[in-house]
């Protein structure tokens, strides 16, 4: 399997969390993180049922991965988001080391990979590789079919 038929894969794994924050009515982003080719944690946004700012997907996947892989750094591990990740996603990202970032939808108002701003652009200690636009079209569709469906309530 060539590495854009894998992102393409887990991609589909972090949309079936976007699915399931969707029908707990939170903002349908899911991520996944990866270790040697195997999914190692899932989890989607949960802000407004836990009532916390900080309950991105990214933010519980990354929490579980450091759970599974017994630390706080996962080189060698990838991050599959359905939405390009904020800043503080991001820099969690950066502080864990990941080896790569992939994400779906550019976020123009708040993406920290290019979308807003390239957080990446600082001279910080680590810098994953990220690659975007992986599944566009399907993690972008959810989010904007989610939020007609709130302006139509």
């Amino acid at each position: 399997m060539t590495q854009n038929e894998k992102d393409i894969f887990f991609m589909r794994e972090a949309l079936a969390e976007a699915y399931r924050a969707a029908e707990l009515d939170e903002v349908p982003v899911g991520a996944v993180v990866t270790f040697d080719d195997m999914v190692i944690a899932r989890a989607c946004n949960t802000r407004e049922t836990e009532k916390c700012a900080v309950c991105h997907a990214e933010i519980s996947a990354i929490r579980e991965a450091c759970r599974v892989r017994g630390g706080w750094r996962l080189p060698g591990s990838t991050l599959y988001v359905t939405l390009e990740p904020c800043p503080m996603c991001m820099g969690a990202a950066v502080n864990a080391r990941f080896e790569r970032v992939v994400f779906g939808a550019t976020d123009p108002k708040g993406g920290a990979c290019g979308g807003l701003f390239d957080l990446l652009d600082y001279p910080l200690n680590h810098h994953p590789e990220t690659v975007g636009g992986v599944l566009k079209e399907e993690c972008s569709q959810i989010l904007t079919a989610y939020f007609k469906n709130k302006r139509a309530k």
